[in-house]
């Protein structure tokens, strides 16, 4: 029996939430929409109509101060809108709200486990909208706005129908948890090519042709099918076999592309050379080398071997970071995509070394303009809708879980519209020793029982890693995107820490890309093998096959190694605090993952070919310089200081303060530079700065770099801004410039030439010398990379069309800072505090935010001297460490004159600037001076008091004295006696923060 419960506010209390869509519907959609009202609707299957009574009577569902239920329909403020559009999931979507109201109602009612199992909640959402003229254009607020189509039901119904039919038919769902045993087995060994490659597309296996060759090989080995025989299996892989072997190869998780032999040709310099693995050539040997150089002073404890890097933060404890990206489930469903994002990366830490308390998050997002009028290709969202739900998929996601935000940005390009980026990261922090062993060793032993920890396991997330490694398109499969439950987590990660603390496991890995085939496969490599039973898992609903068991990426698990004399403890513990936690097996010392539904075996692969038997990539990479042609830039009629505030509202400058107070920054009490600053908390930090100890001095900086656009000129620069802008931000804040970690994150369009993409030469060599760039200054800055992710098929195809992001680097750091109370921020502190310039600006205006804005070109792209900058910063850092600094912000996007800016507005004062006064300034034309974007530039204020002491630390240095602070709040820029600009702050700030102030 199926009954519905219809939750909605109380007439007396206005409905905030039915205002927002309201005007989002005005303002997105521009349909004339006069009011919108929301109900909440419970489908519930498994009560009686008494106990349906009992939940209502007992408030189970809603607020009863502010909200009323009925089990009858509900109409807001008893008047019949014009539509009704109601939204919910289809069947097999995770529905994390239902999931709480089922154990809300059973906990109300006291059910026992045989009625629990008996019980089911579905959610929908009502949408009572009055003003919309006709069902088309109810159709597209609800296929526009209100719904995902791809993950979503949504039904329309107009004032008569609601009227004469109230309510709406609930949607079907099995409830009982019961898997279908179907094993199918491909006869590989009768394929052709092409009907490898039809099966690949088919399926979404994203294996090569040289792949399926290695694979029937494998299983065509004489003694290897005469093994299979006595285990019940033929020569040809079964289903779960060759699914298990597609996620593991995946691009997503093998890193082919970086693994790859390469063969690069730089036309410009003449030169041929062959590179095999870009990770182990640059990534990988340069972290090593930086390590040999550091000696007794590295810091890194785990680099490139676990879910995060480790480094030693203190005696007694270390910090690990990780940042994953998200972009393909973004792309097709935001806020199910980001919030799987934010949740997943959060498990990162937790199954690092023994397991680490989460610390922070950091989130950058690249989207196209939120302003975007063209025509959308097929599948494709608009990109406001994506950037709003990203933006609260996140949310939801960070602040759920009681994890800081503290650092982040956004950057605006048209080629994101394909596909946008979604980069979330996670700080954690363990305690240096655990149970007497070291926090970051782990590992599974022989004997040890394999249990699943956390949530369920549904079809959301199916072929997430083969989807992912391919270019997004029409038929991209909705089930490749994940829904996460932050609730859910949260609860298993408070019993994880207390079952680490009583040393309850050996090992642990988040069930991450590939699922129950990636974690357990990844963990039983430490042991030599493992026997998993597929019946034995936890399903949130019947009809999943085997494969689909082993390989879903459905959301909150974690994959723990439980020796058997802890094993009882742990499971009771589980139960205590309402963990489901599952034992699938166990682990081995076989050589061989062994997959069992039943009593048969489903699967049964070799360790050493499951992870080493994927054939080498053999690609080839050419680099020629492209030609941009050179033409001078015009100053707008209205002069510099309408300029300067055009500047400060374009999009990848302008302020992100709607966003950033979405999150909470605030939650555990640490921060100490926040992503906001100034008298009126509206200025940009350059980092933000957290005290993981409270009663500690301590503090850790997390800051970034990401320069896609130079990447149009040249990719190397690219990476090399990114890395210089990481560090000099962390050392803006008050960062030791010789304790900074890096994390590389590279998301790139199809580098590998083909008929689709007929330039990955050139593409890849992009990639290659991005990788160059990496080695280069990772190594002049002594700044080692701890851990990274690729993701190499950012490109979206459909409509005739092809859209390929933008190469794209994001470089963060993670760095020691000794002193929390010496932190410094980017605002103008006092009246009369001296402004200078550390480093010089050239004529660098290629791929600049200006030449954007006035339509120019230019080759010069900005590039970095490495030795010069870190003499600076290790100069700066001192200078700070002494107190001499009362304000620091780094040059970044528009150059001088906007930093200038940014640091008026948030102080809210002025200063009386001579730019003729900065390094490098008697070279270069008037645009030139205020707007290049010449790396490793900082803008620093300090008292007159200490004038003296900073500029003898700097003696030799590139140093430049502009001028000083003052009471009157106009910003003065000349050049002599020539008055450049003259703006008061209130203006600056009131451009600054329009754009995106919705």
């Amino acid at each position: 029996m199926l009954s519905r419960v219809a939750v909605g506010l109380r007439p007396s209390v206005r409905d905030v939430v039915g205002q927002r869509v309201a005007g989002k519907i005005q303002n997105e959609l521009h349909l004339p929409v006069t009011a919108v009202a929301m109900i909440r609707i419970f489908t519930i299957a498994g009560l009686t109509d008494a106990e349906i009574a009992a939940v209502i009577d007992a408030g189970v569902l809603h607020d009863v101060v502010v909200q009323t239920a009925s089990a009858a329909p509900l109409t807001p403020q008893g008047d019949p809108a014009d539509w009704v559009i109601e939204v919910g999931f289809r069947p097999g979507v995770t529905d994390n709200e239902a999931r709480t109201a089922k154990e809300a109602i059973a906990l109300a009612l006291g059910l026992d486990d045989a009625r629990r199992k008996e019980l089911a909640v579905y959610t929908a959402v009502q949408y009572h909208i009055c003003g919309l003229p006709d069902r088309d254009s109810a159709a597209h607020v609800a296929l526009d706005l209100l719904a995902n189509d791809l993950l979503q039901r949504h039904e329309i119904k107009s004032r008569d129908e609601w009227a004469a039919v109230p309510g709406f038919p609930a949607r079907a769902a099995k409830v009982t948890g019961k898997a279908d045993s179907t094993v199918t087995v491909p006869d590989l060994f009768n394929m052709t090519e092409e009907q490898m490659q039809a099966l690949s597309n088919e399926r979404t296996l994203a294996l090569s042709l040289d792949e399926w060759w290695a694979i029937r090989g494998y299983f065509g080995l004489p003694g290897f099918k005469l093994r299979r025989v006595s285990w019940g299996l033929i020569h040809n892989p079964t289903d779960v076999e060759l699914e298990c072997l597609a996620q593991t190869w995946s691009e997503h998780c093998k890193h082919k592309i970086f693994s790859a032999a390469i063969t690069y040709r730089d036309e410009e310099a003449g030169t041929e050379e062959d590179i095999v693995s870009l990770y182990k050539s640059y990534i990988q040997r340069s972290t090593a080398d930086i390590r040999a150089a550091l000696g007794e002073r590295d810091f890194c404890l785990s680099v490139f071997s676990d879910n995060a890097g480790v480094v030693r933060f203190t005696e007694e404890l270390n910090l690990c970071i990780k940042v994953e990206t998200h972009n393909s489930p973004s792309a097709l469903d935001p806020y199910g995509g980001a919030l799987t994002g934010i949740v997943g990366v959060n498990r990162d830490p937790m199954g690092t070394g023994i397991g680490a308390n989460l610390l922070c998050n950091t989130d950058v997002f690249c989207f196209a303009s939120p302003f975007f009028k063209g025509q959308l290709p097929p599948r494709l969202l608009h990109p406001r809708r994506v950037l709003e739900g990203v933006r609260e998929g996140v949310e939801h996601g960070g602040n759920k879980s009681g994890v800081p935000t503290v650092n982040g940005s956004i950057v605006f390009d048209e080629r994101y519209l394909g596909k946008p980026l979604v980069f979330c990261g996670t700080v954690g922090m363990l305690p240096a020793v655990i149970n007497g062993k070291p926090s970051h060793y782990k590992k599974a032993l022989p004997g040890d029982y394999i249990v699943m920890v956390g949530g369920r396991v549904g079809k959301d997330g199916i072929h997430g890693a083969t989807f992912s490694s391919e270019e997004l398109h029409e038929g991209s499969p909705a089930t490749a995107v994940q829904i996460g439950d932050p609730i859910t987590q949260r609860r298993m990660y408070d019993c994880l820490m207390r079952a680490r603390d009583l040393g309850l496991y050996n090992a642990i890995t988040d069930n991450g890309a590939g699922g129950l085939s990636s974690s357990v496969g990844e963990m039983a490599q430490d042991a030599g093998g493992c026997e998993l039973y597929l019946d034995r898992v936890p399903l949130k609903y019947d009809g999943l096959v085997p494969w689909e068991i082993f390989t879903s990426e459905a959301q909150e698990r974690m994959t723990l190694a439980v020796p058997p004399d802890k094993f009882a403890e742990f499971m009771a513990l589980a139960k205590e605090m309402g963990v489901e936690a599952t034992e699938l097996g166990n682990y081995t010392n076989s050589g061989y993952l062994r997959v069992y539904y039943g009593q048969r075996t489903v699967a049964y692969i070799d360790m050493d070919f499951l992870h080493n038997g994927t054939p080498r990539m053999a690609l080839a990479a050419t680099w020629k310089r492209p030609v941009i042609a050179r033409t001078e830039p015009v100053l707008p009629a209205g002069g510099h200081g309408a300029l300067l505030k055009t500047m400060l509202g374009r999009l990848n400058i302008c302020s992100k303060e709607y966003v950033v107070r979405q999150y909470d920054h605030e939650v555990k009490g640490g921060s100490a530079v926040k992503p906001l600053c100034g008298v009126r908390r509206d200025g940009p930090s350059d980092g933000g700065v957290l005290r993981p100890v409270l009663s500690r001095s301590e503090g850790v900086a997390l800051t970034h770099g990401i320069c896609p656009r130079y990447a149009d000129i040249d990719a190397y620069w690219m990476m090399a801004a990114a890395i210089d802008e990481a560090v000099r931000s962390a050392v803006a804040v008050g960062a030791d410039p010789d304790r900074l970690a890096g994390v590389d994150n590279f998301c790139w369009c199809d580098p590998v030439e083909s008929a689709k993409t007929p330039d990955g030469r050139y593409k890849l060599a992009q990639l290659v010398r991005a990788n160059k760039a990496l080695a280069h200054f990772c190594r002049a800055f002594m700044t080692p990379c701890v851990s990274g992710k690729d993701s190499m098929k950012n490109d979206y195809s459909g409509g005739g069309a092809k859209i390929s992001i933008p190469p794209t680097v994001l470089f963060s750091v993670m760095g020691f800072v000794p002193d929390v109370a010496k932190v410094v921020t980017s605002d103008f502190k006092q009246p009369g505090d001296l402004v200078y310039v550390l480093g010089a600006t050239a004529a660098e205006l290629g791929a600049s935010e200006l030449a954007d804005e006035l339509g120019f070109t230019s080759p010069d792209v900005p590039q970095v001297e490495a030795v010069s900058a870190r003499r600076r910063y290790k100069t700066l850092f001192a200078a700070i460490q002494a107190g001499l600094v009362s304000a620091c912000h780094d040059c970044s996007d528009g150059g001088l004159a906007v930093a200038l800016a940014e640091m008026a507005i948030g102080g809210r004062l002025g200063a009386e600037l001579d730019c003729n006064a900065a390094p490098g300034a008697a070279r270069l034309t008037d645009l030139e001076l205020l707007y290049s974007e010449s790396q490793s530039r900082l803008v620093v204020a300090v008292s007159p008091q200490h004038a003296a002491a900073f500029e003898t630390l700097f003696t030799g240095q590139p140093i430049g004295r502009l001028g000083s602070v003052t009471q009157s709040p106009a910003l003065t820029l000349r050049r002599g006696s020539v008055v450049l600009c003259d703006e008061p702050a209130e203006a600056l700030a009131q451009a600054f923060k329009a754009t995106l102030n919705w």
